[in-house]
């Protein structure tokens, strides 16, 4: 029988394997799938598994993921062959590729918006550079000193585990005064020296480079891969392939270096995992920890969440034997923790305190913060936040102040006290204030900020150098020496010589615990601790004077350094009214309409169920326009199962956003599953 002949014009296919199963990277839940196309018979060798092609799709070009070469296809019609291969780097990995899928189904993603966060623009120029050179050719290693652990209880043991191979968690509580940095620094790079990888993932710029430098001490610059959001497109490809290839051993990095395809990873860290930075800002807002922690489970690697106070996830995850304490003993604790005590900062107690004119400071901490300077000590003042004073109060009943127009929030523009009141809502200026609770025409500040604070602090200490950090200009560090530090959370400068601040005041924290917010006790908590760890022991005359009721629990945890107990304190109020982490809870922002359909769509795993919808919170937006005339307002429906599988809930979304996208709903729409930010 007569074949029939070739068409000239159409390409030879493969002789193995010609049909390619790639995946479009298109963003839309209804393409979230497999498609098959033909690979070119040039295009053999370079079309593998785990590399990048531009395949026709719809009469447009777009990018796509091989995920397969088949012999067969399930398709019945005609195959469209594959445009070109980008490049040969297999950069979508078996290991990366089952922690996308995996996610995917926790968060009820589409694959595309993770792989997107996984895997940074492709750089040409990047792929001439060396990056494959063995990590023990990058230069001189020395032994690390591992004996920092050995102050935790099970500290030695789990060190042992973690080198032997064997899969080892814990939550971490850094104690007073740890030398956190190299204390990973020394664990991370013996992995790294016995052949394995280790991942240590930070929240800010800052961490990165203080890790980075502990690390130095014991390897060369080129044996650490560091990767973060500042770096330009060539620099953070060429690391990537540096890690992908095996060079990168040991990587340090921000959020999105938790998908760095580490080889043979044995040890994954992350740092204060409570922080916000660590969640992604964008779809589907994935947070680095369950990131880490998928990836833990997946490739068998240990884990260290490590951090001065805990979360409520990471207590979790110790109560359900996922993971394990590491905490130093008490008599470790008492001998590293500052001396730290609590002073109410009433409106009585204030007027009483003959201090408390000069310099907004209760006695008892100017007397700490006077001991400290005639030391020649530094002293750190935290305050909520920076500038002037944001919000305004009345008087006589602090119900906040309100503006009579808009009911807007009444504040000072950045003239000071002798501005007049203003509505940060409508910018209409208040003459005549008029509590609407008490009646009583008297404004006090809610919170004073960083640049009031220290020129009050410059007028008490006339004699000593004031200095603010935070905002635009936040301080790294200071000279040694007598000192006034004043800073907002998150930007306490570090003392250049190593050494610790004399003492620290927490100032106006009501602003902080005050918030309607679910973590504001937590996160309260992890700032405090972050700021005492900087301060001297008590025994070497450290004080941290905390301006709050001591008879608060939060306080009272701080004092006793008792994180744990206040973590599972948190724990336990979280599972009383039926909030994450212990329960799985799902946001969905969109107009009324979306929701309505939306609600048809789910299928709400057992036990599930609805709240809302309610008005979307004031400070929040979605992600796109539309006319709300037509289809209604922004709102918020959330959606709560009882623990159980990690992807139920976000499999049954998933699965709900495949039809609405296949209905071709446009509308804006937000999902999130067990935000950050609940209400």
């Amino acid at each position: 029988m007569a074949t029939e002949p070739r068409d000239p014009s159409t390409p030879l296919s493969a002789a193995s394997r010609p049909v390619a199963r790639v995946l479009p990277l298109l963003g839309l839940p209804h393409l979230d799938r497999s498609f098959d196309y033909l690979v070119k018979a040039e295009q053999d060798e370079a079309a593998r598994p785990g590399t990048k092609v531009r395949i026709r799709f719809s009469g447009r070009l777009v990018d796509a993921v091989l995920l397969e070469r088949r012999s067969t296809t399930d398709h019945g019609g005609r195959l469209s062959y594959l445009d070109r291969v980008i490049s040969e780097e297999v950069v979508y990995p078996e290991r990366i590729s089952t922690l996308v899928e995996q996610l995917a189904n926790r968060y009820g993603a589409t694959r595309s918006d993770l792989i997107r966060a996984a895997i940074p623009a492709r750089h040409a120029g990047a792929e001439d550079s060396d990056t494959r050179t063995p990590w023990e050719e990058l230069g001189e290693t020395s032994e690390p000193d591992l004996s920092a652990w050995a102050s935790y209880e099970f500290g030695q043991s789990f060190v042992d585990a973690v080198l032997a191979g064997t899969t080892a968690r814990a939550a971490w509580q850094i104690a007073p005064g740890e030398r956190w940095a190299d204390a990973l620094a020394a664990l991370a790079v013996k992995v790294v020296l016995d052949g394995y990888g280790a991942l240590l993932v930070v929240p800010d710029q800052r961490d990165v480079d203080h890790l980075e430098a502990a690390c130095r001490k014991l390897v060369s610059a080129k044996q650490i891969t560091v990767l973060t959001a500042s770096q330009g497109p060539q620099a953070r490809y060429r690391r990537f392939l540096s890690v992908l290839h095996g060079q990168g051993r040991l990587v340090i990095g921000t959020r999105s270096a938790a998908f760095a395809p580490v080889d043979k990873l044995r040890l994954a860290v992350i740092l204060h995992d409570g922080d916000d930075n660590l969640a992604d800002p964008r779809a589907p807002y994935h947070h680095a920890r369950e990131v880490l922690t998928t990836r833990s489970t997946i490739e068998g690697a240990s884990l260290i969440l490590a951090g001065h106070s805990r979360t409520a996830e990471a207590q979790l995850m110790v109560n359900s034997g996922w993971a394990h304490d590491l905490v130093a003993s008490r008599s470790t604790l008492r001998a590293r923790s500052p001396l730290i005590r609590a002073s109410a900062d009433s409106d009585f107690e204030m007027m009483r305190d003959p201090r408390a004119g000069q310099a907004r400071l209760p006695k008892i901490a100017f007397d700490a913060a006077r001991r400290a300077l005639d030391l020649a000590r530094p002293v750190l003042v935290q305050v909520p936040r920076k500038g002037y004073v944001p919000t305004l109060s009345c008087g006589t009943c602090r119900h906040p102040a309100r503006c009579r127009a808009c009911n807007g929030p009444l504040g000072l523009p950045d003239g000071g006290s002798a501005a007049v009141p203003t509505c940060r809502w409508c910018g209409r200026p208040e003459t005549h204030f008029r509590c609407g609770e008490c009646g009583s025409t008297a404004l006090r500040a809610v919170v004073l900020g960083a640049g009031r604070t220290a020129e009050e602090l410059g007028r008490a200490f006339t004699q000593t150098r004031v200095m603010a950090s935070g905002g635009n200009r936040i301080l790294d560090e200071i000279p040694p020496g007598p000192a006034l530090v004043v800073a907002t959370p998150g930007a306490e400068p570090r003392i250049s010589d190593g050494s610790r601040y004399g003492a620290a005041l927490l100032l106006d924290t009501w602003a902080l615990l005050g918030r309607q917010d679910l973590r504001a006790a937590e996160d309260t908590l992890a700032k405090w601790t972050a700021v005492a760890t900087m301060v001297e022991s008590g025994l070497n005359g450290g004080e941290v004077i905390v301006t709050a009721d001591a008879g608060l629990e939060i306080v009272q945890s701080f004092i006793r350094w008792d994180v744990v107990g206040a973590a599972q304190r948190e724990l336990h109020a979280r599972a009383e009214v039926g909030f994450p982490p212990t329960v799985h809870m799902a946001a969905i922002d969109g107009p009324s309409t979306s929701l309505e359909r939306m609600r048809e769509l789910i299928e709400l795993p057992t036990g599930g169920e609805y709240l809302g919808p309610v008005p979307l919170p004031e400070h929040l937006h979605l992600p796109g326009e539309y006319d709300e005339n037509t289809f209604g307002p922004p709102q918020r429906l959330l959606i709560r199962t009882p623990l159980g599988p990690r992807s139920e809930l976000g499999r049954a979304l998933r699965e709900a956003a495949v039809a609405r996208s296949a209905h071709k709903d446009e509308l804006p729409l937000r999902i999130q599953v067990d935000p950050v930010q609940v209400g």
